[in-house]
C-alpha cells in the first residue's frame, strides 16, 4: 500500500510539472505567434481575429510541444523531489531505481493517450477549420489568397484551390483549361460544395479566351465533374504534418500507387505512431540526468540541459528525414534512431549512477 502511495506521489509531482511546463510553452508560443501574425491584419481580418485563429490552432501546438514538455516536466518534477532529498529517502528506504522510474512512467502513459487522441481526432479538424475560417475572413475583405492552398492536374485542366473546410466545402477554386498547351478558358468560383457524387461550383465566372478576344460568362452555379473526392482534396490542401496518422497512411498509399515518393507523409506517420516510444526515451534521459551527473546542480541547469537534449533530438530527426530519401532507408528509422540513441544514453547514465 505504501509502495502504491509512493507511485502516486511521484506520478502526481511529474504530471503537475508537465502540465505547468506545457501551459508555459503554449503561452509563450501564443504571444510570439500573435506578434508575428499581426502583419496579416487587413480589412475584415483584425487583431482579435488573429488571436482567435491562433487559439483554434492550440491543439496542434499542444501536440508539437508535448515531447519537450514531457522532457522538461519530468526533469522539474524529479528535480524538485531530488532537491528536497525525497528521492534519497525513497532509495534509503529500499525503493529501487526501477520502481521509481515506473512511478514516473505512469503519468506519461496518460499523456501519451491524450496526445495520440489529439493527433488523430482533434488537431486535424481544428487546423482545417482554422485555416478555412482565416481564408474566409480574408476573402471577405477582398483579398486573394495565393500563398496557401494547392495545385492539382487532371487531364488538360490545372486547378488551384485556396482551402477546404471541415464540411467538404472548397474555397477559392480556379480552373485553367488547356488544349495542346493553349489556354482556352479560366473558370473561377467562390466555392465548391460536394453533393453526393459531384461538386457544385457557386458564384462562377468563366473567361473564354480566343485568338483575338476574350468573353466573360457569369453564372450562379455550375456542375463540376471530377475524379477528385473531398478526402483527396483535403489531403492535398492541408499541411502534411497536421494530418491524422490514419490520413497520413492513406495519403502515403495513394502516392505510392501513383508512382510518387511518399517519404514525407510516412515520416510524419511514424513520428505520430511512435510517439509513445519517443516520450518514454526522453523521460528516461530526464531520469538519468536527475539520478546521474546532474543530481547536485541547480534546477535551472537541469532545464537548460533538457532543452538542449530536446533540440538535439529534434535536429537529429530533421536531418535523418531527408537522408532517408537520399539513401533509401525507411522513414521509420529516421524516428527510431534518435529514440534508440536516447534510450542507450539514458541507460548508460543510470548504470553509472548505480
Amino acid at each position: 500500500m505504501i509502495l502504491d502511495r509512493l507511485d502516486g506521489y511521484i506520478a502526481r509531482n511529474v504530471l503537475f510539472a508537465i502540465i505547468v511546463v506545457q501551459v508555459v510553452l503554449l503561452g509563450l508560443d501564443l504571444i510570439i505567434a500573435y506578434i508575428d501574425n499581426l502583419g496579416d491584419i487587413e480589412g475584415g481580418y483584425g487583431a482579435f481575429d488573429v488571436l482567435v485563429y491562433l487559439c483554434m490552432r492550440l491543439p496542434w501546438r499542444f501536440y508539437q510541444y508535448s515531447p519537450v514538455g514531457v522532457l522538461i516536466g519530468a526533469l522539474i518534477g524529479l528535480g524538485s523531489m531530488a532537491s528536497s532529498n525525497e528521492l534519497t529517502v525513497m532509495r534509503a528506504a529500499g525503493r529501487s531505481l526501477t520502481r521509481i522510474l515506473w512511478g514516473v512512467m505512469k503519468p506519461i502513459i496518460l499523456v501519451v493517450v491524450i496526445v495520440l487522441c489529439v493527433a488523430e481526432f482533434v488537431s486535424p479538424r481544428t487546423e482545417q477549420f482554422a485555416e478555412a475560417w482565416r481564408v474566409q475572413k480574408q476573402q471577405g475583405a477582398g483579398t486573394l489568397i495565393t500563398e496557401r492552398g494547392g495545385w492539382q492536374r487532371e487531364g488538360d485542366d490545372f486547378y488551384r484551390f485556396a482551402t477546404i473546410r471541415s464540411d467538404d466545402t472548397v474555397l477559392g477554386v480556379t480552373r485553367y483549361h488547356f488544349d495542346n498547351h493553349k489556354l482556352l478558358s479560366v473558370t473561377t468560383a467562390k466555392q465548391a460544395v460536394w453533393q453526393d457524387d459531384h461538386w457544385q461550383l457557386q458564384e462562377v465566372a468563366v473567361t473564354h479566351i480566343s485568338e483575338d478576344s476574350t468573353r466573360v460568362e457569369v453564372v450562379p452555379t455550375m456542375r463540376w465533374d471530377t475524379a477528385m473526392s473531398p478526402q483527396q482534396l483535403a489531403r492535398l490542401l492541408r499541411d502534411v504534418e497536421t494530418q491524422a496518422p490514419s490520413e497520413l497512411w492513406a495519403y502515403a498509399q495513394y502516392l505510392e500507387a501513383e508512382g510518387q515518393g511518399a517519404t514525407q507523409p510516412l515520416l510524419y506517420f511514424w513520428q505520430k505512431v511512435l510517439m509513445p516510444l519517443t516520450m518514454a526515451s526522453l523521460v528516461l534521459v530526464a531520469a538519468s540526468f536527475v539520478f546521474g551527473p546532474l543530481r547536485s546542480v541547480a534546477a535551472g541547469t537541469r532545464v537548460f540541459y533538457g532543452v538542449i537534449t530536446g533540440l538535439i533530438f529534434k535536429y537529429m530527426q530533421d536531418l535523418l528525414a531527408p537522408a532517408s530519401t537520399v539513401f533509401g532507408f525507411s522513414p521509420a528509422w529516421a524516428v527510431l534512431a534518435p529514440t534508440m540513441l536516447c534510450v542507450v544514453f539514458g541507460l548508460y547514465l543510470l548504470r553509472r549512477s548505480g
